[in-house]
């Protein structure tokens, strides 16, 4: 009984302890060259968040109902599965946006700038105050075909998800 007492505040402070997290970004068969990293790590008041990824499909402007291919929509989903799923409308196991304290599209605490693409590559550093390295453990960063509205809800219309990554911790 002692025992499991004991043990538990040990696993809270490892648990505790995470300040760094890492995913791999993989395409799906919509831009299969698509491959990168996304950085978080904990910084006074918040947390940055960096971005590396090369293979993004080639902007494409808008024609008539078509949303533009890019700058391309990017969040945090709520589940923490990058499983293929249908190759027409993948990762959707990812499920729908990470908004933990129920806001609207726009201002949920996973809705991130949008990647724009350079020939293919993308880079950027931000930083937000939405959430610490720890709430987002298992949960999975998304990369979409189209740009975010961040307007329609709940998604931001930014159309099929192309890249997907879980969020691990980085030690």
């Amino acid at each position: 009984m002692d025992y499991h007492h004991h043990m538990h505040p040990t696993q809270d402070h490892r648990r505790q302890m995470v300040s760094r997290a890492c995913a791999e970004i993989r395409g799906s068969e919509l831009a299969p060259n698509l491959q990168g990293y996304v950085m978080f790590m904990d910084v006074p008041y918040g947390t940055e968040v960096m971005v590396e990824v090369t293979g993004l499909p080639e902007y494409k402007p808008a024609e008539g109902n078509n949303s533009p291919i890019g700058p391309f929509g990017f969040h945090i989903h709520e589940h923490g599965s990058c499983a293929m799923g249908n190759p027409e409308d993948p990762f959707q196991a990812a499920g729908g946006h990470w908004n933990p304290d129920n806001q609207p599209h726009g201002n949920h605490a996973g809705d991130f700038p949008v990647l724009f693409s350079n020939h293919g590559y993308a880079r950027m550093s931000f930083f937000t105050d939405r959430f610490s390295v720890n709430d987002i453990i298992g949960k999975t960063v998304m990369i979409h075909q189209n740009p975010d509205d961040y307007r329609t809800q709940p998604s931001g219309n930014s159309g099929k998800r192309i890249g997907c990554g879980v969020i691990q911790a980085y030690y």
